[in-house]
């Protein structure tokens, strides 16, 4: 059962990053990949978030944790794609705005992660 809460969770977190990601495509455009830094920063805000209100406040069992965190946003949040993106900047030559990406997705990301957790200690 396990095995199938992460398939299903992580179908939909899969759905939810194509539709983050084209939304931030077409709005600002794709030449810095923006959706990716919203969808990761997001979901580490969010897991930071839902596992402590899920571990410290509510008690939640490990099933419904697994689809959220391991399933739905781990399918959400995109690290082979942060990765391949900065590869793409500086296969491109644009070196300086890749740095910038990955320092702000390690710094924001982290950030995030610290703000969900900080949140749901306090509600």
């Amino acid at each position: 059962m396990d095995y199938l809460l992460v398939f299903v969770g992580g179908g939909l977190g899969s759905m939810a990053r194509f539709a983050v990601g084209t939304f931030f495509a077409r709005w600002l455009g794709a030449a810095w990949p923006t959706g990716t830094l919203v969808i990761n920063v997001g979901g580490s805000f969010l897991i930071g978030l839902f596992l402590t209100l899920a571990a410290e406040k509510w008690g939640l069992s490990p099933a419904f944790r697994y689809f959220v965190a391991t399933g739905f946003l781990g399918g959400y949040t995109t690290f082979s794609t942060f990765e391949y993106e900065t590869q793409r900047l500086v296969e491109v030559g644009a070196t300086g705005y890749a740095g910038l990406y990955v320092a702000a997705s390690v710094v924001l990301g982290f950030a995030a992660a610290l703000l969900g957790v900080v949140i749901a200690r306090r509600v």
